[in-house]
């Protein structure tokens, strides 16, 4: 019998290279690449389309490319009508996580290119799933408040549609850039857990609507992408600004994890943490904003002077997303709905790489238990 209780483990794989990716990279210094381009580069001088055909396609589009491509985009927001009632009827009571994992899961069915994995029919699938997932979030949303789901409008772009479709409301153009800066920074972040679990399921020849539900599943966690939403539960537990210093620091002595502080990766600060902070300091002339802005000012304040640790793109994201009138159960459907671009992405470069992601484990059982039949137990 061959044991491995010599094997060494790497618990929660830290530094360890499961793959090779040209999608995104993560430097520890404080620098996110996308395809080679810094993001700091493109946040603020792209649109969320640019950055969704930078992942899929690998290059940065012409603009007869792009004007294609939200054509493509627009046009597939679409959900199939089973898929429409079957949001509908979901328990209200349910995380709105739930649904969306359900959903992407139920589009499988009515693909229209069921039986084609070609790479070709992989791309206009990856397309559909970015043009789908918002909808289904504007669905959940608009079906919970019993309100019609507005459709499309070809004049406006992707991202402006899935927040006018959200709101029911023109986004005025302050918020249309806040949520493209919002998109493209959550688009991707190299082997992060969700885009692991959706690579690791498409390292089976699964196919992309079973990848993507593995990484919803994953999202969902508030270690993860439910972070902003607990972000945004800890914020509102702080009824004024003069309350804070009391309760981060109870919150610290009591050697509690402060959500939104902290990364994985990141040495420095999260370089996604600046742009955040700035896209919330141009809402600011709302008055709940502002208020919340001066509790996360002061938060940063007191974690940092005790524990030296930065805020991560969840503690600003929430923030952000509540300045756009979305409710804090929403965030993570927010974030999903960008994050998708770099799901798909991977999702085509792991069936590429053609290789089952199947790592070892360090067996600590036992070996050789005597067994007792069930009648001496």
């Amino acid at each position: 019998m061959i044991k491995n209780s010599d094997r060494a483990v790497v618990r929660g794989l830290k530094d360890v290279a499961a793959a090779e990716t040209r999608i995104s990279y993560v430097d520890f210094n404080g620098f996110l690449y996308y395809l080679g381009y810094n993001i700091d580069d493109l946040v603020g001088r792209v649109t969320y389309a640019e950055v969704a055909y930078l992942l899929i396609h690998k290059r940065l589009p012409t603009q007869l490319e792009l004007d294609k491509f939200r054509v493509d985009l627009v046009s597939s927001m679409k959900l199939p009508e089973p898929v429409i009632d079957s949001i509908v009827s979901a328990p209200k009571h349910c995380h709105p996580m739930d649904v969306l994992r359900t959903e992407v899961s139920h589009l499988a069915e009515y693909d229209p290119e069921d039986n084609d994995y070609s790479e070709p029919a992989n791309m206009r699938r990856a397309t559909r799933l970015i043009a789908q997932i918002p909808t289904i979030v504007v669905t959940i949303y608009r079906s919970r408040l019993n309100q019609l789901i507005p459709e499309p409008k070809k004049e406006y772009g992707f991202a402006q549609n899935f927040l006018y479709m959200f709101k029911d409301a023109v986004p005025d153009d302050n918020e249309r850039n806040v949520l493209h800066r919002y998109m493209t920074l959550h688009a991707d972040h190299g082997f992060n857990a969700s885009t692991f679990a959706a690579r690791v399921t498409a390292s089976t020849n699964s196919d992309m609507y079973s990848a993507v539900t593995s990484a919803l599943g994953t999202l969902k966690g508030p270690l993860h992408g439910g972070a902003s939403e607990k972000v945004m539960e800890m914020l509102d537990d702080i009824n004024l600004e003069e309350e804070v210093e009391e309760y981060i620091s109870g919150l610290l002595d009591d050697q509690k994890k402060i959500m939104g502080f902290g990364h994985r990766v990141y040495r420095a600060q999260d370089p996604r943490t600046k742009h955040l902070r700035g896209m919330v300091e141009d809402l600011c002339h709302r008055d709940r904003t502002l208020g919340l802005y001066n509790k996360c000012i002061k938060i940063e304040e007191i974690v940092y002077n005790r524990k030296k640790i930065y805020p991560n793109v969840d503690f600003y994201a929430a923030v952000a997303m509540d300045a756009l009138g979305v409710p804090k159960e929403f965030f993570t459907l927010f974030f999903a709905s960008s994050r998708i671009s770099g799901w798909v992405s991977h999702v085509i470069e792991q069936y590429e790489d053609a290789v089952l992601l199947r790592p070892d484990s360090k067996y600590v059982g036992d070996f050789n238990r005597q067994f007792v039949p069930i009648e001496k137990r």
